[in-house]
């Protein structure tokens, strides 16, 4: 995948609200113009990379890109866990997003039960590749200080920037 990593920004927006409730595992959802700005060699599985909310502090956290086999969507999604624990939800603030690797094909799964546990093992290695030098580094990128208004759409830190899909 030569477009990784991929840094992405955009609004965080409703999405189809099971990650925190059924799941037990919270999402943040881009809008359609997001998902639909990404390079087409992003295909479809989960990625592991860092995200930050707002000017928060960043984190690691893993993302599903696709149509979720076990919900069948009948569209695409970018669905980012931030690896951390927020005291609330922050639908409308900026997530901005770097995607470092990947981790696994979408699939579907015989029970909730076998989902949630496929998650939990990407979150774990996420955890353990997110410690690699070579992805640390990409914490510190100049991506996740520079204000959103100051970068201009399609400018890059280290690959391609999406502001809200423009």
């Amino acid at each position: 995948m030569k477009s990784l990593p991929y840094f992405s920004r955009g609004e965080v927006i409703r999405g189809f609200g099971r990650g925190s409730k059924e799941l037990g595992i919270p999402t943040a959802n881009f809008a359609d113009s997001v998902v639909d700005n990404l390079p087409a060699d992003i295909g479809t599985g989960i990625y592991y990379g860092w995200a930050c909310v707002g000017n928060g502090d960043v984190y690691k956290m893993v993302m599903s890109i696709g149509w979720n086999p076990y919900y069948k969507n009948t569209k695409k999604s970018m669905e980012t866990h931030v690896i951390h624990t927020f005291k609330e939800d922050f639908y409308g603030e900026i997530l901005s997003v770097v995607l470092v690797g990947y981790i696994r094909p979408e699939r579907t799964y015989n029970s909730l039960e076998a989902l949630i546990a496929a998650i939990n093992n990407d979150i774990d290695e996420a955890k353990m590749k997110l410690e690699l030098p070579e992805h640390l580094k990409l914490r510190d990128d100049n991506f996740f200080t520079s204000p959103s208004s100051a970068l201009p759409p399609n400018s890059a830190s280290t690959s391609q920037t999406i502001l809200n899909g423009h």
